[in-house]
């Protein structure tokens, strides 16, 4: 996949020419997780429509839905945001579910923006995509050096095509695609579901309820030694329109901090954050999963980029936020 030139994110940009470049942004997925803070993010800088339907509006994974979508919008720019995500738990009992819906999904939005002429293309993937033994820190390089986790290939490598489509309408069409690669992201409006969710919010849920009825004791997952890259999901959001104003490659780029926290010291942080004071158990008999996982930042940084959320004020805000939904009945549980 061949390079192109960007623009550094200090360079300076018309507010006017970006008007008249994008002036119907659709956003697919805009209320999932990451969409509920890349829609503001989006409204703070372009001086655009937004466009975000629903799925019971527009199923995407219906025939014919994603051209209908297109057609009815006319969209300028698409940043898709659509996707079945879930935690480890969830893409092992339903990997088929994980790797169609994905793969139909992307493939159809995909192909139906580039025929309905929309100018700029924007998506994101799952650090799980990267190989299973990839060394830390994972750069963008590594994407093809092997097979992604087991418990999360349905998932991952539908994800993975997405690099694959992106350079190939770029190459045979000039079709302008960015595929950007959030690192282990956490924030308000997340799952906490305790079957679907990531590590972050499954924590978060059980410290807060454990507090609340004083237990003893709380099990956790595997061995606590892992290590991940967490990044509060406001950073990844305030990053998107610096991508769609400057950035022409289809060279994917991470969006993480590059910092490494085992999943041991989160527990703690979480467990102190949320007020619980009882102890932690390991359950052993269960997957660590992969045992490191921390994205190489340089090329993110090279653009003049960062995520700087510390991790406890990022997660004092979701915590925050999630017993605040939870009261109004407003978080996935």
């Amino acid at each position: 996949m061949a390079s192109h030139p960007e623009r550094r994110a200090d360079e300076p940009v018309s507010p006017k020419a970006e008007t008249a470049r994008f002036q119907r942004i659709l956003v697919t997925g805009a209320h999932g997780f990451l969409g509920h803070h890349i829609v503001p993010a989006l409204r703070a800088v372009f001086d655009a429509e937004l466009i975000c339907p629903s799925r019971f509006e527009f199923d995407l994974l219906q025939p014919s839905v994603p051209e209908r979508l297109m057609r009815e919008v006319r969209p300028d720019v698409v940043v898709h945001l659509a996707a079945k995500s879930g935690g480890i738990l969830d893409n092992r009992t339903r990997p088929a579910e994980y790797l169609y819906e994905n793969l139909a999904m992307n493939t159809a939005v995909f192909h139906a923006a580039f025929e309905a002429g929309v100018r700029k293309f924007l998506t994101l993937m799952g650090g799980c995509s990267y190989p299973a033994r990839a060394p830390s820190p994972i750069a963008e390089e590594e994407m093809w050096n092997g097979y992604p986790q087991p418990e999360s290939a349905g998932y991952s490598l539908a994800k993975r095509m997405l690099l694959v489509q992106s350079w190939a309408y770029r190459a045979q069409y000039g079709f302008d695609s960015v595929v950007l690669i959030p690192g282990n992201v956490y924030g308000e409006w997340d799952n906490f579901h305790l079957r679907q969710a990531h590590v972050i919010p499954a924590m978060i849920r059980k410290f807060v309820e454990a507090a609340e009825t004083k237990s003893e004791e709380v099990v956790l997952w595997g061995s606590g030694r892992p290590t991940r890259d967490f990044v509060y999901a406001g950073d990844v959001a305030a990053l998107i329109p610096w991508f769609l104003r400057n950035y022409d490659s289809s060279e994917p780029v991470n969006l993480s901090t590059g910092q490494s926290t085992s999943i041991r010291d989160l527990a703690e942080r979480v467990a102190r954050l949320a007020g619980y004071h009882g102890s932690l158990r390991w359950d052993t008999t269960q997957p660590d999963g992969q045992m490191e996982k921390i994205f190489d930042t340089r090329r993110l940084r090279a653009l003049g980029l960062s995520c700087p959320t510390p991790l406890d004020d990022g997660l004092r805000r979701t915590i925050a936020w999630f017993k605040a939904a939870r009261q109004q009945g407003a978080v996935r549980l």
